[in-house]
């Protein structure tokens, strides 16, 4: 169990890492998404040793994921969000399986929605752009940094399984 819970503190430092850089650049690095997920396999295997994961869990997290990154594509097909988010999204995904993954998209959504609320009140969020584009048009037409959302429906995940 202690094991399980230092991976989800490594879960929160690269889920905090991936919404600084997304709020940064707009970029989330496919390292950080690989990296969460080769975090999910040390984590998993240590609760399956521990007697504390089934395979049936581990099995319906994989397809919760996989889920996850199909609607996830669907969007970014549509222009409406990154690769690096969708990939992000399904990392994350993983952790908050069925038993999470409503949740996980409910803070998800309700985060995202603040952030995109923020950005056409006018807040400096993303990456620096000039004055010039400081109009509700362009504001409008601009892209959310949606990472910090899926980093704060991951976080919500991660304490809910430290909690048990």
């Amino acid at each position: 169990m202690l094991f399980q819970t230092g991976c989800l503190v490594l879960l929160a430092g690269l889920l905090l890492v991936a919404a600084w850089r997304d709020l940064r650049t707009l970029r989330i690095g496919n390292e950080l998404s690989i990296g969460i997920a080769a975090l999910f396999g040390v984590w998993a295997v240590a609760g399956w040793l521990a007697g504390e994961l089934s395979p049936l869990f581990l099995g319906t997290s994989v397809a919760c994921a996989a889920g996850l990154f199909g609607v996830g594509a669907v969007a970014f097909a549509n222009g409406m969000i990154g690769g690096g988010d969708v990939k992000f999204l399904a990392a994350v995904g993983l952790f908050a399986g069925p038993a999470h993954v409503v949740d996980f998209m409910l803070v998800t959504a309700l985060v995202g929605g603040v952030l995109g609320l923020a950005l056409l009140a006018g807040a400096p969020i993303g990456p620096v752009s000039s004055r010039g584009d400081a109009t509700l048009r362009n504001r409008l037409r601009s892209r959310v940094p949606y990472g910090p959302a899926i980093a704060a429906g991951g976080l919500w995940v991660a304490m809910r399984l430290s909690l048990g």
